[in-house]
């Protein structure tokens, strides 16, 4: 299992922490100091990768489904949800020819329900713009929906190996430890160019696979080092909160297809108030239609 028996000789200079490596921040170009960085990162994917469905294979879509999919939700639940999504959506276009009511279904338990919504229009765009190929540009994927500059950059790098600097959160504990060791409200703009400086260009997918395990395990084995970004926010519960009405909502239309507002409000244990807020906030969004009482799930809905 990943992250046992893992030894701190991992962390180098420890408990001196990574004091040395910060010499990179003075806009110098240390060719040794980036090879030892290096070194410690790939020293310890080597032993300790983790296997993942999505690594090292040469389909762009499936790097698009895993990226989405790992905006928000831990690793350990995508590993047991990807698989079935990609066997009933083997390719972009099976995924844009699918009722979204299908596509929301097998998405259920992955959280954040607007990523399927969005991934579902990503797959119409791309199969009717760009004739079914995966966009290898940053510009182009940043303005699909739901995506973003950081994600369009992953995708590019994990799918066509291009070296592009992005940061996420286990890269981002990675450079606060080793650049940043006792700072706090770090900004990512001053990550980035660090970022650039390590970056390994002959091999970007490999090294942004190794920096992202090794910030699990300083994540693991340290205080979160990701609380003394500037960007760093504590997620609120998700008991009782506006996210969970919503995702009940949209369960029971998953599980019982139309309802009225009526049976919707007496199948759920939440306030009326609250389930039809949901209601209203979920048709807005294209998620759901509702005609006089009666609520449905879309079963398919045009990109946006």
């Amino acid at each position: 299992m990943f992250m046992q028996n893992i030894s701190w000789k991992l962390l180098p200079e420890y408990p001196h922490k990574f004091e040395k490596f910060t010499r990179l921040r003075d806009n110098k170009n240390d060719a040794e100091l980036i090879t030892d960085f290096q070194r410690n990162i790939y020293e310890f994917y080597k032993t300790h990768k983790r296997p993942m469905p999505w690594r090292d294979i040469d389909d762009p879509y499936r790097v698009l489904v895993s990226e989405v999919m790992l905006q928000q939700t831990q690793v350990e639940r995508i590993i047991k949800m990807y698989p079935p999504f990609i066997d009933a959506f083997p390719a972009i276009d099976v995924l844009a020819k699918a009722p979204f009511d299908k596509v929301f279904a097998l998405w259920q338990g992955l959280g954040y329900n607007r990523r399927a919504l969005f991934l579902h229009r990503c797959s119409k765009i791309i199969v009717e713009r760009f004739d079914s190929v995966i966009p290898n540009k940053p510009d182009s994927l940043a303005e699909l929906p739901g995506l973003g500059w950081a994600t369009a950059c992953s995708i590019c790098t994990f799918a066509y190996n291009m070296p592009l600097a992005f940061i996420e959160t286990n890269i981002r504990s990675v450079y606060l430890s080793f650049f940043f060791p006792d700072e706090k409200n770090v900004p990512d703009k001053h990550i980035l160019p660090l970022v650039e400086k390590t970056l390994d260009y002959d091999n970007p997918r490999q090294w942004y696979y190794a920096l992202m395990d090794y910030g699990v395990m300083l994540k693991k084995m340290l205080k979160n080092p990701s609380r003394r970004s500037a960007h760093h926010t504590k997620q609120s519960p998700f008991d009782g909160s506006f996210r969970q009405v919503r995702g009940a909502v949209m369960k029971q239309l998953t599980e019982r297809g139309s309802l009225s507002k009526t049976d919707l409000c007496s199948s759920l244990a939440f306030s009326n108030d609250a389930i039809l807020a949901a209601v209203m906030c979920l048709e807005s969004e294209g998620f759901i239609i509702v005609n006089n009482d009666c609520i449905t799930l879309k079963s398919d809905e045009l990109a946006q």
